[in-house]
């Protein structure tokens, strides 16, 4: 099954400078694609970029940003395309598309916020476990992990408490967070058939994941304050949305839609030594 709708058209790329296998850049990282979603995000992007360290490719996909996004990234170095129709995982779903008709594919693909809370520099903490077989997804939780004060408000920490119990009871997973910074095996991913274009798109991905049997793990990662305000735990009616949207989810996979083949899924942790900074 295709991962993409067919109606999606083609995205526009206005760097293809990235050589995916270009070992002289990537090094051991050159089989790894980083997808990050922006939106007005021109402060946060060169930090996220100078940290992430040196990969096949990075794409930055442009969620209709007035700002000077795009062009921030494209001076960069990053391959950059655009997604009119807000939404993440409207976003998300573009930056994959300019995967999809490409000869050689990518092994991983790493999905990571724009907004400097996560830290990009520990990439191969998410990677190394999928290189080495001994998982397939790969989740940073925030939760478990350094989280700075003010870092997450107290209705992010409530909702993705609620949303962990809830997919606990209905799915029998192990998360506890419905962290952005995520890395997953590229092939599997393209199993999950993701569809959200919204703010739905992580905790599809972490119900899918468990449905399908992936091998998943969790390592606590640090967060820290964004750079700018939140485009969602920021205002009050995103923060509505957002709950609104994911406790569905979980409610028409858990009660509505029909079960997939019922394969054992383990979300397993290990410490994270030194991360915090």
């Amino acid at each position: 099954m295709s991962l993409l709708p067919d109606l999606l058209p083609t995205t526009s790329v206005t760097n293809s400078s990235a050589d995916l296998h270009s070992a002289e850049r990537a090094g051991g990282l050159s089989d790894v694609v980083v997808v990050i979603p922006a939106l007005n995000e021109a402060a946060s992007l060169p930090l996220v970029l100078a940290d992430l360290p040196p990969v096949g490719e990075v794409i930055v996909v442009d969620n209709g940003s007035t700002d000077a996004t795009a062009d921030v990234a494209n001076r960069l170095g990053a391959t950059v395309v655009f997604e009119p129709t807000r939404g993440y995982g409207a976003a998300c779903l573009r930056g994959l598309a300019v995967l999809r008709d490409r000869p050689v594919r990518p092994r991983i693909v790493v999905f990571l916020d724009a907004d400097y809370s996560d830290h990009p520099d520990l990439l191969p903490m998410l990677t190394d476990p999928i290189r080495s077989g001994q998982a397939q997804f790969v989740l940073g939780s925030r939760l478990t992990g350094n989280c700075e004060p003010g870092a997450m408000p107290p209705q992010s920490r409530c909702g993705n408490r609620l949303a962990c119990f809830l997919m606990r009871i209905l799915f029998g997973s192990s998360y506890t967070d419905l962290g952005p910074f995520r890395a997953i095996d590229y092939e599997a991913l393209r199993g999950l058939n993701m569809v959200d274009r919204n703010f739905g798109w992580t905790v599809e991905m972490q119900i899918k994941a468990t449905r399908t049997g992936l091998r998943t793990l969790e390592v606590p990662v640090p967060y820290r304050r964004r750079v700018g305000t939140s485009k969602i735990s920021g205002t009050v009616s995103g923060t509505i949305r957002a709950g609104w949207k994911i406790l569905y989810l979980i409610a028409r996979y858990g009660f509505f839609q029909r079960p997939l083949p019922d394969r054992d899924s383990t979300v397993s942790r290990r410490s994270l030594s030194g991360a915090g900074r």
